[in-house]
């Protein structure tokens, strides 16, 4: 299954990238495995995460605090935030459509 990012959440991507690449450049890299392998586990198995809010799931990077909150669309997978752990909860709420009431 294929996978894009939110506009936002590339930016946040980014700039956690060029954030870590001020500090460390080893550690930029590091931080750059971690979440191409987070968004790997995710590709490879979309439903294994569980759901935060809608149809939001979030699965956690290993050893830095983020987490790729995604949702899983017709044919691909959409990731809507880049989130670092500490940040304010629900801030990228709209980034994704309101639930439809049946």
């Amino acid at each position: 299954m294929r996978y894009e990012f939110h506009q936002e959440a590339l930016e946040e991507y980014s700039e956690a990238t060029r954030w870590y690449a001020e500090h460390d450049l080893k550690l930029a890299f590091r931080f750059i495995d971690a979440v191409e392998e987070a968004v790997s586990r995710v590709v490879e198995k979309p439903f294994r995460w569980r759901v935060i809010e809608g149809d939001v799931r979030r699965c956690l990077t290993r050893v830095f605090p983020y987490a790729v909150l995604y949702s899983i669309e017709d044919d691909f997978i959409l990731i809507v935030a880049q989130m670092h752990c500490s940040r304010e909860p629900g801030y990228w709420k709209t980034r994704v459509a309101p639930p439809v009431d049946p």
